[in-house]
């Protein structure tokens, strides 16, 4: 299942994303935008809690967050999406999956992993900026199933076919929320027309 953002001031940044021209302190601020757009739809559905409060004028009851929240970005490139999203929910914890790109095969490497023990309640929300092949998701999905967790959604800023259907097909239970849906994959497993390698334009690292 996957949700494409349609939304003008949404796409102004994807725009702007993707420009070759643009410089990577503008790159993370444009990622992180885009970002929060995503987590605040991501988020409509989250389960409230009742909460009595007193305003200056009498007391009411209001509602507060009733779900545990684990934010998971996949490393690199899913820092440039953390702070964005933990702006929304700063209360959220917060764990990360280390995966490198085999730029022969590209297929992911798994090297790192830490995360928080996840109870019956909890939502992990796994951070990447692009779903080209899918391999680094789908990985990353079935790390985070085997650590317990079972209430897994995606955010990304750009996808693509290929990687939308290797994920359904592997891991039909995970939500995907994305900007937007690009047209393919190119022969070095790049999405097209993309934007290029996300950590290097985030990072500076060209």
């Amino acid at each position: 299942m996957y949700t494409i953002l349609e939304h003008p001031l949404l796409q102004h940044r994807v725009t702007l994303l993707r420009d070759i021209s643009t410089p990577p302190k503008l790159f993370r601020e444009l990622a992180g935008e885009i970002s929060a757009f995503l987590a605040y739809e991501a988020f409509r559905d989250l389960e409230t809690g009742p909460r009595r409060v007193c305003t200056p004028f009498r007391e009411m009851e209001g509602g507060t967050i009733a779900t545990r929240i684990v934010l998971v970005p996949i490393l690199r490139a899913g820092m440039g999406m953390l702070d964005a999203v933990l702006n929304l929910v700063p209360y959220a914890s917060v764990g990360v999956l280390g995966m490198q790109r085999n730029e022969e095969t590209a297929e992911p490497i798994p090297y790192y992993a830490k995360l928080p023990k996840p109870d019956g309640n909890t939502l992990a929300v796994l951070l990447d900026p692009m779903l080209a092949t899918g391999g680094s998701a789908c990985d990353a999905v079935t790390t985070l199933k085997k650590q317990g967790y079972h209430r897994i959604i995606f955010l990304n800023l750009i996808c693509c076919p290929e990687g939308l259907a290797r994920l359904e097909r592997e891991h039909p239970d995970v939500h995907v929320w994305s900007a937007v849906e690009d047209e393919c994959l190119n022969e070095r497993k790049y999405i097209v027309p993309g934007l290029g390698d996300a950590g290097d334009r985030l990072f500076g690292t060209l």
